[in-house]
């Protein structure tokens, strides 16, 4: 009897993937988005691990234009996951090149290879030294790129393709923001923050149609933020809870785990706190702020509250804890700042 229940189970999962699997090949949500700037949250975690928030992603679509700022271990697989096709990728911008925001840099160029039978590589744009990141990649992953074009044909993905071409711009001075991109009503500008000692380190600004977004790349708290986010619709802006980092580092110490311990007792050094991240958007005028990098992993919901500790009073707007898959979108032509869930 086992059996033949286990047979009737398989049968009936069959018949559903040859249902399902056609749409959800074709799925593009970020397709069916009005005109404006919409904002995907691919990984609100940090370094850390974390089974609910994945490593620093932000996906970022301005009309049909998709961009994608960062790109942390397992991105591409949670793009993935959303139905965000990896093919319509037009760029990949890096803020700075710690380990948790350049890890799936090599998957993502990959799905969008595969995704689009690209001709030409990723472009990825970021501060000097992005150059270093793309040809150690390039060179990780030109082996793998050959069997592929090998195995599947020139037709299939054309080898001009493959990999990734870097475009570094100059490191932007304090008060002095660099335009990275600006192609008709599209603007894409970069501004130093600071995150020392991984310097130079940058966050971005999208401005199109009249809607605006800043993503603060990790940072520190620092007037630049509040500079380059005034007005904006929505900041996107990294934190640390001392207090709850605190209590891993104390009980790492405990536990004898004294270089991790060390570890835990420098992060507040280059991170600004839920509180800050809220007095910049107070100070900004900015309509709506969402709190992603999260630090320490909140392994239940109730420690949000303690997470974001006097935020919520220091920033009258709507406030959120980024998860994965959030979706913020700002409609050309309107004010409002939406939020739903993609998957």
């Amino acid at each position: 009897m086992p059996g033949v229940l286990t047979a009737l189970r398989g049968r009936i999962a069959l018949a559903a993937v040859r249902r399902t699997l056609p749409r959800r090949l074709t799925a593009d949500p970020l397709g069916e988005l009005p005109d404006g700037l919409h904002a995907v949250i691919v990984g609100a975690g940090s370094p850390l691990p974390d089974p609910r928030r994945g490593q620093p992603c932000v996906a970022v679509q301005a009309g049909r234009r998709l961009f994608i700022v960062d790109a942390g271990e397992g991105a591409a697989e949670t793009l993935n996951a959303l139905q965000v096709p990896a093919g319509r990728v037009e760029a990949l911008l890096l803020t700075h090149f710690h380990s948790d925001h350049i890890g799936g840099l090599g998957s993502l160029a990959i799905q969008r290879w595969a995704g689009s039978q690209a001709a030409t590589p990723l472009r990825v744009l970021g501060p000097p030294g992005t150059e270093r990141i793309v040809a150690g990649y390039n060179e990780a992953f030109a082996l793998d790129s050959g069997y592929r074009v090998a195995h599947h044909g020139e037709a299939t993905l054309p080898p001009s393709g493959a990999g990734m071409s870097a475009e570094p711009f100059a490191a932007p001075e304090p008060e002095a923001p660099v335009t990275v991109l600006q192609d008709g009503e599209l603007t894409i500008t970069a501004f130093r923050v600071v995150h020392t000692p991984a310097d130079p380190a940058v966050g971005f600004r999208f401005d199109y149609r009249g809607r605006s977004l800043v993503i603060s790349g990790d940072t520190s708290s620092v007037p630049e933020i509040t500079r380059m986010a005034q007005g904006v619709d929505l900041l996107i802006h990294d934190a640390l809870s001392r207090p709850l980092l605190k209590l891993v580092e104390d009980a790492s110490r405990k536990a004898g785990f004294t270089g991790r311990a060390k570890i835990f007792s420098d992060l507040p050094d280059y991170h600004a706190s839920p509180e800050e991240a809220a007095d910049a958007a107070s100070a900004a005028g900015v309509k709506a702020l969402v709190i992603t990098h999260i630090v320490p992993p909140l392994p239940m919901r109730a420690l949000e509250g303690p997470f974001l500790g006097a935020a919520p009073e220091r920033f009258g707007g709507p406030l959120w804890l980024a998860q994965d898959g959030d979706l913020f979108s700002l409609p050309a032509g309107g004010t409002a700042v939406d939020r739903k869930r993609l998957g």
